[in-house]
């Protein structure tokens, strides 16, 4: 059982992946995107209001975490053209385990995730960053992306689901715009209001931006978020993976 339903879910994230190959502009620009904040951000807009040091050892972490939870309009949109023209009913009619689907979709999504931080990564170090920790930290830092990424990931599929149509993504993906710049991405919380500052703190994206920072040994980042960092993603994969498989078992009911 555990084979075929592993076999069914690769044959859904090739099937995925083949969108690569008919919408390579999507794909750029999903690469790209990213790549721009990183350069108006540090080079135009400017900011780094409380940071000590350079900018873009600060800015280049925060950039990393900010892009884990932005870009799930693409899966989001793909979910719901596919339950809009009854693709997923025809799937569900076939002998495929429950839920390959959603497993095939959220697999491609990561592998297209772990491709822009490589980008990421490689644009920073073409600007003289260099993170420090040694690979063993970057692998670590890479990690809680990427963990924080998929937690992200299947609350997309689950807004998706509940969506139903494309045209309602874009009112449903307004609302991950506040978590991603409502965080410590570009500056730290003690340089806000008070109030404001606590809300930073608090959000989940500042916690894997700032753990990050830890493992790249960016001066001045306080310790102790590491742990956060694999709670957080736990605990929202804990509330939305299931209503996620259990709104995608009820569809045809």
């Amino acid at each position: 059982m555990t084979a075929h339903a592993l076999t069914d879910s690769w044959t859904m994230t090739r099937r995925e992946l083949a969108r690569w190959q008919r919408q390579p502009v999507q794909l750029a620009v999903g690469l790209v995107f990213p790549v721009m904040l990183l350069l108006m951000f540090g080079y135009l807009v400017g900011g780094g209001r409380g940071v000590a040091g350079d900018y873009r050892d600060y800015l280049i972490p925060g950039m990393l975490a900010l892009t884990m939870a932005f870009g799930l309009e693409s899966t989001m949109i793909a979910v719901t053209q596919d339950l809009d023209k009854g693709v997923i009913d025809r799937f569900r009619s076939m002998p495929m385990a429950d839920g390959a689907v959603l497993v095939g979709r959220s697999a491609a999504d990561m592998l297209q995730s772990a491709l822009t931080l490589l980008v990421l990564v490689a644009v920073g170090a073409a600007l003289g960053w260099r993170p420090g920790g040694g690979p063993a930290a970057l692998l670590g830092a890479l990690g809680l992306l990427l963990l924080f990424r998929f937690a992200m990931l299947w609350i997309g599929i689950h807004l998706a689901l509940v969506a139903g149509r494309p045209e309602l993504v874009q009112a449903v993906q307004i609302l991950i715009w506040p978590v991603g710049f409502l965080s410590n991405a570009f500056a730290t919380p003690e340089s806000m209001p008070g109030w404001l500052g606590t809300a930073v703190e608090w959000n989940p994206l500042s916690h894997t931006a700032t753990a990050v920072r830890d493992l790249f040994g960016v001066p001045g980042t306080e310790s102790g978020h590491v742990g956060w960092a694999v709670v957080w993603p736990l605990a929202l994969l804990a509330v939305f993976f299931p209503l996620a498989v259990r709104r995608f078992a009820r569809l045809s009911r």
